[in-house]
């Protein structure tokens, strides 16, 4: 399979918090060394894992600008730029492109469920104010709406620097009709991890992973067996990560992925509210695999 641009492994970068609920940049600045040395294609910061809602402005830019300095050219850096404000979003993707970021994340329109000729003014007003790429986030389960296939193409089309999508829908028939009208032209990144094998068997181009924060290698390794066509490795990989990637999810991401980081010693366990520590039952849980997987303890190459 031919590589694009803004194809490959990306982690959707958890924000670390001190106990006094600022920015940890120390910490951020280790999980940056942790994913150039474990190979992620390209990092996200402020997404949805990075609790991007609870950031400020300054936050926002604080935390991009952190990450770009830290890869210093040796991984691709990009941004969480979306909110459900036009103006906002704009403002946010700006102030991101200016922070260094070398592409854009930007989340469909939440709560106020704007017509696909809305969200496609949205975006194009968007990629319009950069001059960086745009990715597009589809992501039905949080924003309360979809953004269909005509609309993702259209723009795609029509507007030069959008050039991927995140797919987070969840819906095959509407990711593979996408891969079959976007054709070579568009990247499509699978937002789910555990659809990462079947969204690249289609033709998909990568992910964004929320699991690439605890295991790298392994997505990442994932990813390569599809694109050198590798069916038995990445076979593997996809079974043994499976349970992994889908406890991410037992409670609000990125609760699970935060509680398991610190468990690895990576990051403290601090979220901002409305997010709330896991339950002991949940816990229990992530415990279990992370011991099946040989993760606890330990900033290990996984």
């Amino acid at each position: 399979m031919q590589r694009k641009p803004l194809s490959g492994s990306t982690v959707a970068l958890v924000t670390p918090f001190k106990k006094d609920f600022t920015v940890d940049e120390e910490a951020l600045r280790r999980l940056v060394h942790f994913h150039i040395e474990n190979g992620t294609d390209m990092i996200i910061p402020c997404g949805t894992t990075g609790e991007s809602p609870t950031l400020s402005n300054e936050e926002q830019v604080q935390v991009v600008a952190a990450v770009c300095n830290e890869a210093n050219g040796k991984i691709k850096v990009g941004g969480g730029a979306g909110t459900n404000s036009t103006a906002h979003a704009i403002e946010l993707a700006k102030a991101a492109e200016k922070a260094g970021a070398s592409f854009i994340l930007s989340v469909a329109p939440y709560y106020n469920k704007p017509s696909q000729e809305g969200i496609y003014q949205h975006y194009k007003a968007i990629a319009n104010s950069v001059s960086v790429p745009v990715i597009i986030y589809n992501v039905p389960g949080r924003t309360g709406m979809n953004i269909s296939v005509d609309t993702i193409i259209r723009l795609a089309d029509e507007v030069k620097n959008i050039q991927a999508v995140k797919e987070a829908s969840g819906n095959m028939s509407q990711i593979a009709e996408l891969l079959n009208r976007g054709q070579n032209d568009l990247t499509v990144l699978s937002g789910d991890d555990p659809l990462i094998l079947p969204v690249m068997a289609m033709g998909g181009d990568g992910v964004i992973s929320v699991a690439a924060n605890q295991v790298p290698r392994a997505v990442k390794d994932l990813v390569d067996a599809v694109f050198e066509s590798d069916l038995e490795k990445a076979q593997t990989l996809h079974n043994k990560y499976y349970r992994l990637f889908t406890l991410n999810f037992i409670e609000s991401n990125p609760v699970p992925v935060k509680y398991t980081l610190a468990k690895m010693g990576m990051i403290e366990e601090v979220y901002r509210l409305p997010l709330i520590p896991l339950s002991e039952a949940s816990k229990a849980r992530m415990d279990e695999e992370m011991q099946k997987l040989g993760l606890l303890n330990s900033m290990v190459s996984v």
